[in-house]
C-alpha cells in the first residue's frame, strides 16, 4: 500500500519507518530539511516541503495514495491547516493526530476518517506493561476487549494448547504464539521484530521463549493471568 505521512517528529518518523519495514511505500514530508535527511535511509521517500502550501502539496500523488496521515503534533494550527488541505484535495482516507479534546472536535468538523492519539495510546500500553509482570504489548479493540502479548508463564511451558482449555475455563482464545528476534537497524541500534509461529493449534506444545497472543475481555484475561501466577499490581 502507499502512504503519505505529514510530519517527521518522533511519532511520524517511527510510523513511517515501521510501514517501510513492512514493505509499504511511504512518502514522508516535513518542513525541516534536517529531519528529512535524518530519515531518508529508513523511509521509502522523504521530501522537504510545507504541508500547508496548496501549490506544493497538490503535486503529491494523492489520488494514488491509499492513506494520508497528518502526524504533526507540535503545531496544532499547522496540523489543522494540513488536514483541511488534504481533505480539500480529496485524500482517499485521511487520518490526523489529535492533541486535546478541542483539537479532536476541529478534526471531526473537517471530516477526517480517523483520529490518532499517540500519547494516550502509549500511556495505556505502558500502564498495562507496568501493571503486568509478563506483559509485552497490547491492542485495544474497545474499552473492554483487547489482544495482548504475554511472555509465557513457567507453569505453561510444555503444555499443549488443548490442555489449557482457555475458552472453556476463561472465555478467552489463544490466537497465536510468536518470538522476538533481535537485529541492528541502519543506525546500528538494536531492534526487535516478531516471528509469528502461525495460528495456534490444539496439539501445539508451548515452549520456553513463546509469547502468547490472547484475545478476550480484559476481565477474563486478568482472571487467566492470576490463575497462572502472573502478578497484577
Amino acid at each position: 500500500m502507499k502512504y503519505i505521512i505529514v510530519g517527521l517528529g518522533n511519532f511520524g518518523a517511527s510510523l513511517g519507518a515501521a510501514l517501510t519495514r513492512q514493505g509499504h511505500e511511504v512518502i514522508a514530508i516535513d518542513s525541516s530539511m534536517q529531519r528529512v535527511e535524518a530519515y531518508k535511509e529508513v523511509i521509502s521517500h522523504t521530501l522537504c516541503m510545507d504541508a500547508t502550501d496548496e501549490y506544493t502539496v497538490s503535486g503529491l500523488p494523492i489520488v494514488d495514495t491509499d492513506t494520508v496521515i497528518v502526524a504533526i503534533g507540535e503545531d496544532q494550527g499547522a496540523n489543522v491547516m494540513a488536514t483541511a488541505l488534504f481533505k480539500t484535495l480529496k485524500a482517499k482516507r485521511l487520518i490526523s493526530r489529535s492533541i486535546n479534546p478541542l483539537h479532536k472536535k476541529v478534526l471531526q468538523a473537517i471530516g477526517v476518517d480517523d483520529i490518532i492519539y499517540p500519547e494516550k495510546e502509549a500511556a495505556n500500553r505502558w500502564a498495562k506493561r507496568l501493571s503486568l509482570s509478563h506483559f509485552v504489548d497490547s491492542f485495544e479493540l474497545s474499552d473492554n476487549f483487547s489482544m495482548v502479548e504475554i511472555k509465557i508463564p513457567n507453569v505453561l511451558i510444555g503444555k499443549t494448547v488443548e490442555e489449557l482449555r482457555l475458552e472453556q475455563k476463561f472465555n478467552i482464545r489463544l490466537l497465536s504464539t510468536l518470538r522476538y528476534e533481535y537485529y541492528e537497524d541502519s543506525f546500528g541500534r538494536t531492534q526487535t521484530k516478531p516471528s509469528v509461529q502461525g495460528l495456534a493449534t490444539p496439539e501445539q506444545i508451548l515452549q520456553d521463549r513463546d509469547v502468547l497472543v490472547i484475545y478476550g475481555a480484559n476481565k477474563h484475561i486478568n482472571h487467566f493471568l492470576r490463575s497462572v501466577g502472573v502478578k497484577i499490581k
